[in-house]
């Protein structure tokens, strides 16, 4: 992919954010730019994003997580201050999980303690499973692993077709429409400031398309392999969904029922939290993160 069909979204739109103080840091996976948070020092907690935020989402829960941890926050490709392909076909899930793979090996992340989300968990958790060298522990939050043998929820499939109908996402509103808290005008417009146009957003336009409804969807056999793995998956693993999401409500009993070691873990539940349950209650999250790494360290550490 030539240099000219990659946008960069320009620095001057991440000036002076709210509550992000952190110095940015990039790494170029398969010809593209992507941004990462870098804060603390010990074993990483990688923080994944989904559906259309970035590595903003997790600023209330950075301070604590890196006061004994290196907390690494990836921005995906299309999303924050990440580089951004111009047309929907230029994303797949195999294009995704290759660039995020490639992001751990160019850091060379070892003994991770993986938090995700939405999309973070459908490309996270596939990649854990097939890279379980490098994993430590397991956070799984508000998130699936879609086969398309079941259909669908009905929420997701609005969600569904209104990305696909749409050619300029409202980002800020989609922010604030899946979060119990009322975001200040400052705060939507961080969600909104990686995309200067609707050129920007293929990205955010072609990931809900690209969540497999169908069997044959191309992520569906890498789906259903995480899903085997998970089976017989013995790290530990914290499973926590919000009570207000109705695109994942019911996951974490898939979760709980399918890892072997999540049952070993409180049944938590983030009270009051939407979809983007770190939005909502970042600093609780962090928290139970806290505890939980402490309570279940790593051998030899």
């Amino acid at each position: 992919m030539s240099a000219k069909t990659i946008l960069r979204t320009p620095d001057d739109r991440f000036l002076n954010l709210p509550e992000f103080p952190y110095a940015p840091h990039y790494v170029e996976v398969e010809g593209k730019r992507m941004h990462y948070v870098d804060e603390g020092e010990g074993s990483p907690i990688v923080c994944l994003h989904g559906e259309p935020s970035w590595a903003y989402l997790y600023r209330k829960m950075i301070p604590l997580l890196s006061g004994k941890n290196r907390v690494v926050a990836p921005d995906l490709i299309g999303f924050g201050r990440s580089d951004k392909l111009p047309e929907k076909s230029d994303y797949s899930f195999a294009m995704h999980a290759r660039a995020l793979v490639a992001f751990i090996e160019k850091l060379d992340l070892e003994n991770i303690t993986l938090v995700c989300q939405d999309w973070g968990g459908l490309l996270g958790l596939p990649i854990a499973t097939e890279c379980p060298g490098r994993f430590a522990r397991l956070v799984i939050m508000n998130t699936g692993l879609p086969t398309g043998d079941t259909p669908p929820t009905p929420a997701f499939m609005a969600w569904r077709t209104l990305a696909e109908k749409q050619t300029d996402m409202d980002i800020g509103r989609v922010l604030q429409s899946a979060t119990v808290t009322t975001l200040a005008p400052e705060i939507v417009a961080v969600y909104d400031a990686p995309f200067p146009d609707a050129s920007y957003k293929a990205g955010a336009h072609a990931f809900p398309l690209l969540v497999p409804i169908t069997p044959d969807n191309p992520a569906s056999d890498r789906m259903r392999k995480a899903i085997e793995a998970l089976k017989s998956w013995t790290k530990p693993a914290l499973v926590m969904f919000s009570d207000g999401d109705p695109i994942t409500r019911g996951g974490d009993k898939f979760f709980r029922s399918l890892i072997p070691s999540a049952k070993d873990e409180p049944e938590i539940t983030i009270k009051g939290a939407g979809h983007f349950l770190q939005e909502d209650k970042g600093e609780e999250i962090a928290r139970h993160i806290r505890l939980f790494i402490d309570r279940r360290p790593i051998a030899g550490q």
